[in-house]
């Protein structure tokens, strides 16, 4: 196998800086394929926070699997839940809601500017942008000025463009065959 360090696609200086990443679209895997990163992250060393938006409630198969890491990788994650145990839509946003999401801007905030972590995931920001729960401009604001060696990534349906704009990496995951379109509800372990 070759060197990776003699591969073209590996530049060891570039890998010291940090990017925006999305993870968009209608499809599934968004969340997954960002705590997949989390993971990948944790096991070379870095702090991760992973800040859930809109999402509340302990039946999380993600959840019980990051509480029962080493005690080594337990210590360089943190995970903020800001929202309630159900779904958001636009014609259910509580003051609860609007207040447990701020509360998780917050902590995000404030971690990005204090340098905290190497890689910081906005689990469902998008959705929180969209439903005007985070506002646009702030988070734009708070992206641009992110220190130059922390990875942050957005999740969620409906990115806005000015988002989209300022990423260095965009996933868009469409759906093209769902098996919730033939009556198969969310299971354990694979939905949740």
């Amino acid at each position: 196998m070759e060197n990776m360090n003699s591969n073209k696609l590996y530049n060891p200086e570039f890998s010291k800086h940090g990017y925006i990443q999305v993870y968009t679209g209608d499809g599934k895997g968004k969340t997954t394929a960002s705590l997949g990163l989390a993971m990948r992250a944790l096991g070379r060393g870095w702090n991760v926070l992973i800040v859930m938006f809109t999402k509340g409630g302990n039946d999380y198969g993600e959840l019980y699997s990051f509480s029962q890491l080493c005690e080594d990788l337990k210590g360089k994650v943190k995970i903020v839940q800001a929202g309630l145990d159900r779904i958001v839509y636009s014609q259910n946003i509580s003051d609860q809601d609007k207040k447990l999401i701020q509360e998780g801007w917050n902590v995000a905030k404030k971690a990005i500017k204090n340098d905290e972590y190497q890689l910081i995931i906005l689990d469902e920001a998008n959705i929180a942008i969209d439903l005007n729960l985070i506002n646009l401009d702030e988070m734009l604001e708070v992206l641009k000025n992110k220190p130059e060696d922390m990875e942050i990534v957005l999740t969620g349906r409906n990115a806005k463009k000015e988002i989209i704009d300022i990423a260095h990496l965009v996933s868009e995951i469409l759906p093209v065959k769902h098996y919730w379109d033939i009556g198969i509800k969310a299971r354990k372990g694979i939905e949740f």
